[in-house]
C-alpha cells in the first residue's frame, strides 16, 4: 500500500502525526537561542605577547620574529600575519576551513613552550586569543561618576560586574576606563645619590616586609598552635617606615629619600560617553546563549544594582545588541508573513476553491515550523540566516503541494469522488514531485560544503532548506491527500457573490491558457525561428554584464559607524581628549536624536586588555564608536553621515591620519574597501610606494573617499646608546644597565598591596619631577656589582632617532597596507580595476611587490567556490532528472533552460542598478532548481501523453496547456514569496535585497522562455528521433523486402547445393 493511499485510508492517525511534529516544532521555537547571525568559529588563532618598554623594531626582532619561526610548522596552517607594536607583539594564525582549533590550540601551546629560553627574560608570557561570535558584545552601558571616580574599578567590580557574571547565559563582564589602584613610590635622585640607596634596593626591602610567613607549630601543654609572621601591611603608609640602608651609622628611612602615592595608574586609557567621563561595561554571553533572553534579564537586574552603587554613580546604555535583533527578527516576521499572504492569493485566484487555499494555508506553517526541530537538534539559532530562509522557503514548499492539489482537483471536475480523486490524483504526479525535491535537494544540499565565510552563513541555510524541502515533500504525499479527500467535493452550484468575484478571474485565465496555446502551436510549427530568437535573447543579455559592479557583501547601514583618529606622534593625551570632546559636541548638535550614543576611548590601554591590544592605541590616538536610530528612523543613510564625519576631521589640521567606517568596517556588512599590500623589508622604499600609489589612487574622489596607509607616520623616539668598552670598565654590562634605566622610568614591581581580597601593584620609580628631560636621563646613576656608581652619561649617550610605530608582517615578511574606502555608490570592482591599472605604470623595484589582499580576494575566492559550487550543482541535478527519465535527451533539453535564468538575472541586476555580490550570486545558484522544475512538469505531463497515443506536436501544445497554470502558480508563488525580501528596508534589509531581485529576475524571465523553449526543443529532439526511427524502420522493412525477393533463389541455392 502507498504512502498516500495509506494517509487517505488512516486520516486520524496522519493528522496526530503531523500534530505531533507542529507541536515538537512549536516547543523547539521556544526552546532556541536567538541571535544576529549563526555563531561562528573563525579558523584564526592569535598570540599576543607583551614586552614593556621595547619599541615595534625590537618587538619585532625579539618576540614577533621567533614566534613565526617557531609557529610556522603548525599543521594546516593556511597563513601568518604579525603587528609588532610598542610594547606588544600580535601574530595570528588563520587556519584552513575546517581545522580542529583545539588540538592546533595545542600545537600552538607546544611551540611557544619550545621557544621560552629564546625569548627576552622581561617579556610576558604569550596569551592565546581565539575569536568566536559569541565574543562580540551583546551590551555595553556607560558608568559616570564624581566622588566615587578613583575608586571606581573597585566598586564596579564587587556590585556590578560580579553580580551580572552570576545570570544565567552572560559568559563574562569587562570594565574598561575605570582607573586602576595603584601605589607609587616615588624617589626622589638626589636624596638617593646623597644616602647612596637605589632603586634595586628599595624594591628589594619592600617586598622582603611585605610578606606573611609561617614559623610552623608549638605545643603548649596538650594543645597544638600554629605559629605565623603577619608582616604584609595594612596601609601603604606603613612603607615609610622601613629601613632601606644606612648613613654614617644611622638608619634610612624610606620617607628620607621618598614619598607614597596611593592613587591610580600613571599612564591608562579614559572612556566618554556623550562628552563624560566614566567608565564601560561590557556584557558577552556564554556560547549558544539566547543574547535577547539574556538582555531582558540584564534590564530587569539593572534597578536593583543602582540601588547598592553610591549615589553619584549613574548607568546609561550604550548598546544592546538585542533591539537590533528584535527589529530584524520582527521585520524579517513581516516579510514572512507577506509572502504567506501573497502565496496564499495567487493558490486561490488559480484554483478558485477557498478550501483548496486553507489546504495550502496549512501546508506551509507544517513545513516551516517542521525546522525548528532540526535548529534545535543541531544546536543552532533562530537568526537573520535561519529566518531568511523561511522566507526563501515560502515559496518553493508550496510547489508540490500544489501540483498535487491542482491535479486532484482536476479529477474531481471530471467527476471521481474525493477519495478516489486524492488517490489517483496523487499516484499520477507522485514521481514527478520525488524528482523535482530532488533537483531542489541537488541544489541546497551542496551549500553545506562551502568553505570560507560564505561557508559558515549558507551551511545553516542549505541544511534548512534540505530539511524544508524534504518535510513539505511528505506532506504533499501525505496530508495533502488526506484532507483533499475530507475537504474537497465537486461544487455544482457557486454562490452569487463568488459568480461574481472570480467569474471574471476565470474567464481571464481560460483566455490565458487559449492564448498561450495558440502561440506554442505556432511556435513548434517555427521551431528554428523560435530557438534562435531564444538564444539572441540570451547572448544580448550577456551585453549588461560588463556593465554590472561587483562586491563581496552588499553594504548595510547597521547604524554604526567607528571613527580611529591619530594625532600627531607624541601629542599628551590632554590635547587629544580636547579635540575628542570638540567633534563629540559637534556630532551630538547635528544629529540630534538621531544619534543615541558617541563614545570615545583616549590613551594607552592596559596589557591585558585583549581585544585593545589588537587595535591601535596609544595617547596620540583617539576610537570613537557611534550609535544611531534605525534606518527606517531617520532621513540620512549612514554612508551619507560618515561622508560628513569625514569632512569635518579634515577641517582639523591637528589631525595627522582617520579612519571613518560603518557598519563591518570594510568585511562582510561594511563599506566596499579595497586593500593593496606592498610587499618589502626597506621601510623607506615601501613607504614611498605606499604614498605612490595613495596619490595616483586618491585623485578620483568620486570613486574613493577615504585612503589609509596601515603604518603610521615615523614617531621620535629617544635611545640611549652605550659603549659596551666602558660599561666594561666599571663591571656592567648592556643588560644591566638598561635595566637599571627601566626600574628609574617605568618602575620596578616591588611587591602587591593587598585589601579586602584584591591586590595592587606597588611600583618604585623617579618622582614624575626627574622623568622630564635628557639631562635627567643623562644623570641617572648606575651601579656596578661592587656599588660603585657611574653617571649614564659616562657611559652612554641619548641620542633622538625616529622608528615605525607598528610592523606588520604576512607570510614573516614585511608588509604596509594601503586601504582605499569606497565612496557612496561605487562599487569594489571599479576600485581595484582603477588601482591596479594605476599599479601597471608604477615603477616597483626588484624584489618588492604590491598584491590586492582583503575583501577582494575573499570576493574571489569565494566566486571561485561558488563557481565550483555551481557546476557540482548542474550535474547532481542532471544525474536526478536522468533517472528520472531514463533518458539523457529530456535532462539535456530542461538544462538548456539554466542560461535564460542567468539572462534573467544579468538583466534584473543591470535594471535596479544591484551589484554582484555572494548573495545574487547565492540568488543565481538557487535557480537552477527552480528553473528545472518548470521543465520537468512539462516534459513529464508530454511524455505521459506520448503515451497515450498523442502525435508529438498535439502531445506538446495539450501538455503545455495543462501545466501553463501549475507553473505560473509555482513561479508566482516564488516570485511573491521573494518580493518582500526584494522591496525590504528594515534592519540588514541590505544583505537580502539583492538575492531578492536575483531571483525575481532569473525566474521571470526564465519561466517565459522555459514555456516557449521548451516545447521547441521537446519537438525538435523528438522529431529527429522519430525520423531516426522512420529510418531504422524503413531498412527493416527493406530488408525484410529483399529476403522475401530473394528467398526462393536462395532455397533453390541451397537445394543445388
Amino acid at each position: 500500500m502507498k504512502i498516500y493511499e495509506t494517509s487517505v485510508k488512516k486520516p486520524i492517525s496522519t493528522a496526530l502525526i503531523f500534530v505531533a511534529v507542529i507541536v515538537f516544532g512549536l516547543f523547539s521555537l521556544n526552546n532556541l537561542a536567538i541571535d544576529m547571525l549563526p555563531e561562528m568559529d573563525l579558523p584564526s588563532i592569535s598570540v599576543i605577547t607583551t614586552y614593556q618598554g621595547a619599541n615595534a623594531e625590537d618587538v619585532e626582532n625579539n618576540i614577533t620574529r621567533r614566534i613565526e619561526d617557531g609557529l610556522n610548522t603548525v599543521s594546516n596552517l593556511k597563513e601568518i600575519t604579525s603587528k609588532s607594536s610598542d610594547g606588544v607583539s600580535l601574530v595570528s594564525l588563520e587556519f584552513e576551513w575546517g581545522t580542529n582549533l583545539d588540538e592546533a590550540s595545542n600545537d600552538i601551546r607546544d611551540a611557544l613552550g619550545r621557544l621560552t629560553d629564546f625569548m627576552p627574560e622581561d617579556a610576558d608570557d604569550p596569551i592565546l586569543f581565539r575569536f568566536n561570535s559569541s565574543m562580540m558584545p551583546i551590551m555595553g552601558f556607560s558608568i559616570t561618576a564624581d566622588e566615587s571616580y578613583p575608586a571606581l574599578n573597585k566598586i564596579l567590580e564587587e556590585q556590578f560586574s560580579n553580580r551580572l557574571s552570576r545570570i544565567d547565559g552572560v559568559g563574562s563582564v569587562s570594565i574598561a576606563g575605570a582607573p586602576k589602584r595603584e601605589i607609587n613610590v616615588y624617589m626622589n635622585p638626589e636624596k638617593m645619590e646623597a644616602y647612596n640607596v637605589t632603586i634595586e634596593t628599595v624594591s628589594s626591602k619592600i617586598g622582603a616586609e611585605n610578606r606573611n610567613m609561617p614559623g610552623g607549630s608549638f605545643d603548649i601543654g596538650s594543645n597544638t598552635y600554629p605559629l605565623r609572621v603577619e608582616g604584609e601591611f595594612k596601609s601603604p603608609k606603613e612603607m615609610l617606615d622601613i629601613v632601606v640602608g644606612s648613613y654614617n651609622g644611622a638608619n634610612v628611612y624610606l620617607k628620607d629619600v621618598a614619598r607614597i602615592v596611593d592613587g591610580t595608574e600613571e599612564r591608562a586609557q579614559k572612556a566618554y560617553t556623550d562628552g563624560q567621563q566614566g567608565a564601560m561595561i561590557i556584557i558577552q554571553k556564554q556560547s549558544g546563549g539566547n543574547s535577547v533572553n539574556i538582555a531582558n534579564a540584564v534590564r530587569e537586574k539593572l534597578p536593583e544594582l543602582q540601588k547598592r552603587l553610591p549615589a553619584d554613580i549613574e548607568i546609561g546604555l550604550i548598546q544592546d545588541t538585542s533591539d537590533n535583533i528584535k527589529m530584524t527578527v520582527r521585520a524579517l516576521g513581516e516579510t514572512i508573513a507577506y509572502a504567506l499572504v501573497f502565496v496564499m492569493l495567487i493558490v486561490f485566484i488559480f484554483l478558485g476553491r477557498w478550501r483548496a487555499t486553507v489546504i495550502i494555508g496549512i501546508t506551509i506553517p507544517f513545513s516551516l515550523i517542521a525546522s525548528f526541530i532540526y535548529l534545535l537538534i543541531s544546536d543552532g539559532s533562530l537568526n537573520v540566516i535561519s529566518l531568511s530562509c523561511l522566507s526563501i522557503a515560502i515559496g518553493n514548499v508550496v510547489d508540490d503541494a500544489i501540483v498535487v492539489l491542482e491535479n486532484v482537483t482536476t479529477h474531481i471536475e471530471r467527476g471521481s469522488s474525493p477519495k478516489s480523486a486524492a488517490v489517483h490524483g496523487t499516484n499520477e504526479v507522485a514521481i514527478s514531485v520525488i524528482a523535482s525535491t530532488l533537483t531542489m535537494l541537488a541544489v541546497f544540499f551542496p551549500l553545506t560544503m562551502i568553505t570560507g565565510m560564505a561557508g559558515v552563513l549558507f551551511k545553516q541555510l542549505g541544511w534548512m532548506m534540505c530539511v524544508i524541502m524534504v518535510v513539505s515533500t511528505t506532506a504533499a504525499l501525505t496530508l495533502i491527500p488526506m484532507m483533499c479527500s475530507r475537504m474537497l467535493k465537486l461544487q455544482k452550484k457557486q454562490s452569487k457573490f463568488f459568480k461574481i468575484f472570480y467569474t471574471p478571474i476565470g474567464k481571464g485565465l481560460d483566455k490565458l491558457d487559449n492564448w498561450y496555446a495558440a502561440r506554442i502551436n505556432w511556435a513548434v510549427r517555427h521551431r528554428w525561428t523560435v530557438l534562435i530568437a531564444c538564444f539572441a535573447i540570451f547572448f544580448a543579455s550577456l551585453l549588461t554584464f560588463p556593465s554590472i559592479k561587483s562586491e563581496f557583501f552588499p553594504a548595510q547601514d547597521s547604524g554604526s559607524a567607528t571613527a580611529t583618529l591619530e594625532l600627531p606622534i607624541g601629542t599628551r593625551v590632554e590635547k587629544a581628549e580636547e579635540v575628542a570632546m570638540h567633534l563629540t559636541n559637534k556630532w551630538k548638535e547635528r544629529y540630534g536624536e538621531d544619534l543615541i550614543v558617541c563614545n570615545f576611548r583616549v590613551g594607552q590601554a592596559d596589557d591585558e586588555n585583549a581585544f585593545a591590544s589588537m587595535s591601535d592605541n596609544g595617547s596620540h590616538i583617539i576610537s570613537f564608536n557611534l550609535r544611531f536610530v534605525p534606518v527606517t528612523e531617520r532621513d540620512k543613510k549612514l554612508a551619507s553621515i560618515c561622508d560628513e564625519m569625514r569632512s569635518d576631521i579634515r577641517q582639523m589640521p591637528e589631525i595627522a591620519r582617520s579612519n571613518v567606517s560603518s557598519g563591518g568596517n570594510g568585511g562582510m556588512g561594511g563599506q566596499a574597501m579595497a586593500s593593496f599590500e606592498i610587499y618589502g623589508h626597506d621601510f623607506a622604499i615601501t613607504d614611498r610606494l605606499a604614498q605612490e600609489l595613495k596619490r595616483r589612487i586618491g585623485n578620483k574622489p568620486e570613486l574613493i573617499s577615504q585612503i589609509n596607509i596601515s603604518r603610521s607616520d615615523y614617531q621620535p623616539e629617544y635611545q640611549v646608546e652605550f659603549d659596551r668598552e666602558k660599561l666594561a670598565m666599571h663591571g656592567l654590562n648592556l643588560s644591566t644597565a638598561a635595566t637599571f634605566l627601566r626600574n628609574r622610568y617605568n618602575g620596578a614591581l616591588a611587591t602587591y598591596f593587598r585589601e579586602d581580597g584584591d591586590e595592587y601593584d606597588v611600583k618604585v620609580r623617579y618622582e614624575p619631577g626627574y622623568r622630564t628631560s635628557i639631562a635627567d636621563i643623562e644623570n641617572i646613576l648606575l651601579y656596578s656589582s661592587t656599588g660603585t656608581p657611574v653617571r649614564l652619561k659616562e657611559v652612554g649617550k641619548v641620542v633622538q632617532r625616529e622608528t615605525p610605530p607598528t610592523i606588520e608582517r604576512k607570510d614573516r615578511s614585511r608588509i604596509v597596507t594601503v586601504n582605499a574606502v569606497m565612496a557612496a555608490g561605487a562599487a569594489l570592482s571599479d576600485g581595484v580595476n582603477f588601482a591596479l591599472a594605476e599599479i601597471d605604470q608604477m615603477e616597483i623595484p626588484s624584489g618588492y611587490s604590491i598584491q590586492v589582499a582583503g575583501s577582494y580576494e575573499d570576493q574571489q575566492e569565494s566566486n571561485a567556490d561558488m563557481g565550483v559550487l555551481a557546476i557540482l550543482i548542474i550535474i547532481l541535478v542532471f544525474i536526478v532528472m536522468a533517472a528520472q527519465f531514463e533518458s539523457l535527451t529530456y535532462p539535456f533539453i530542461i538544462m538548456f533552460s539554466v542560461p535564460f535564468a542567468l539572462s534573467g538575472v544579468l538583466l534584473a541586476l543591470y535594471i535596479t542598478g544591484t551589484t554582484m555580490n555572494i548573495m545574487s550570486i547565492l540568488g543565481a545558484i538557487m535557480l537552477i532548481g527552480i528553473v528545472v522544475k518548470n521543465g520537468i512538469v512539462l516534459i513529464d505531463y508530454t511524455m505521459l501523453l506520448r503515451e497515450r497515443g498523442l502525435g508529438i506536436i498535439q502531445a506538446t501544445v495539450r501538455a503545455a496547456r495543462s501545466r501553463l497554470r501549475p507553473i505560473l502558480m509555482t513561479t508566482l508563488t516564488t516570485i511573491l514569496g521573494m518580493v518582500p525580501l526584494a522591496t525590504s528596508q528594515g534592519v540588514g534589509a541590505e544583505m537580502w535585497r539583492p538575492l531578492g531581485v536575483a531571483v525575481i529576475g532569473g525566474l521571470t524571465i526564465s519561466t517565459i522562455m522555459t514555456l516557449v523553449y521548451t516545447p521547441v526543443m521537446y519537438c525538435i529532439f523528438g522529431s529527429n528521433g522519430i525520423k531516426r526511427n522512420r529510418k531504422k524502420l524503413k531498412a527493416k522493412r527493406e530488408l525484410e523486402q529483399y529476403w522475401k525477393e530473394h528467398k526462393s533463389e536462395e532455397m533453390l541455392i541451397n537445394a543445388k547445393k
